[in-house]
């Protein structure tokens, strides 16, 4: 099974990356000072064209290839599961945002019964190593610890934030911060139409099964699926039917070439989801298939048809996806033999909160 964000702020994503920066955190937001040409304020609506530029401006120089567009963000900062107010920080240097931070705390713990905390910024390249990365995840660490103490009474936590490209100034930064490699994540990648794909891989008659192509009215089924395939999947907490529902509805979603194989009741066995980012280039955002079917090939029919789907429209120059490297269900394996490439590794990085950093 692979989950990829669908947004640099997604809950249960891989997170944006935090800017090269050291120091020991905290207690107050407040404690750190900013020279007197910067100043702070929430991440709001009013601000989301800044916000696009900086977060694009960062997919490019640090190599995570993160774009989104302003309808993107919008969607993000509308979220009912971010308070922009108390969850979010801009930095602005004159009239440009060269820095931002936001805090998702995840709405129901792990199955380690534990409330993830993501940390999420960046600080634009002509900022960096003037402390305002130190000063950025000192107020997101502050944040998280009231947040989910306030939203999880009793229920212990940890920060997660992504190191961004294997060895980069990012990790090291989380690292010299107590933060440990907990995650690698693998970006793969292949061209469209590219190598004919096997006969064996096509979509093949399942007794019982149709692979198809998603329908709006599919949205209920295919949440029952997820629950289901991600529950032994590390680092995924249970989905609300909210922020299910706003991932279903999301502009960046293309279900038009996304798939499910069902049996003969409806019920969702497996399936493939699908967004757009670039242009001509699919992002394949969450694979999936429940435990008790796996090993009878749905994945590879599934995929191989979104793989056909979207090779037949002609939008696509190239699909790509992200799979967790230690995945147990041998997901890379299947991506490889559908003609998939290693494209480069990102890290993820946890903190349990008391640790000296």
């Amino acid at each position: 099974m692979t989950s990829a964000p669908q947004s640099p702020s997604a809950p249960d994503a891989a997170t944006a990356t935090p800017a090269a920066a050291t120091s020991t955190p905290a207690t107050s937001p407040a404690a750190t000072p900013t020279a007197p040409d910067y100043r702070w304020s929430a991440l709001t609506l009013p601000h989301v064209e800044a916000w696009t530029q900086l977060v694009n401006h960062l997919a490019q120089v640090d190599g995570t290839e993160e774009f989104y567009s302003t309808t993107d963000l919008t969607e993000e900062l509308t979220s009912p599961n971010i308070d922009n107010g108390r969850d979010s920080w801009a930095l602005w240097h004159g009239e440009q945002m060269v820095g931002f931070g936001q805090v998702w705390v995840s709405a129901t713990p792990d199955a380690e019964g534990r409330v993830r905390c993501s940390l999420i910024g960046g600080i634009h390249t002509d900022h960096r190593r003037r402390g305002l990365g130190t000063q950025i995840m000192d107020r997101l660490e502050a944040r998280a610890v009231e947040s989910a103490t306030a939203r999880h009474p009793g229920t212990g936590f940890y920060f997660q934030a992504s190191g961004g490209l294997r060895d980069s100034s990012a990790e090291a930064m989380l690292t010299s911060r107590g933060y440990q490699v907990v995650r690698y994540f693998e970006v793969l990648t292949r061209p469209l139409p590219g190598a004919a794909l096997r006969s064996d891989d096509e979509p093949a008659p399942v007794p019982g099964v149709t692979v198809r192509t998603v329908r709006s009215g599919d949205e209920h089924a295919v949440l029952a699926a997820h629950r289901a395939a991600f529950t032994d999947h590390w680092g995924s907490t249970p989905v609300t039917d909210e922020l299910w529902a706003r991932r279903w509805s999301s502009s960046s979603n293309r279900h038009a070439v996304s798939t499910v194989a069902v049996d003969d009741q409806g019920r969702v066995l497996s399936y493939v989801l699908c967004g757009q980012w670039l242009e001509r280039e699919l992002f394949i955002t969450t694979v999936g298939t429940r435990a008790e079917h796996r090993g009878r090939g749905l994945a590879r029919a599934s995929i191989a048809h979104t793989l056909r789907a979207a090779i037949d429209s002609g939008d696509f120059d190239v699909v790509e996806l992200e799979v967790d490297s230690t995945n147990p269900t041998g997901a890379n394996r299947l991506y490889e033999r559908l003609g998939f490439a290693h494209k480069f590794t990102t890290t993820t990085l946890r903190k349990a909160p008391g640790r000296p950093a």
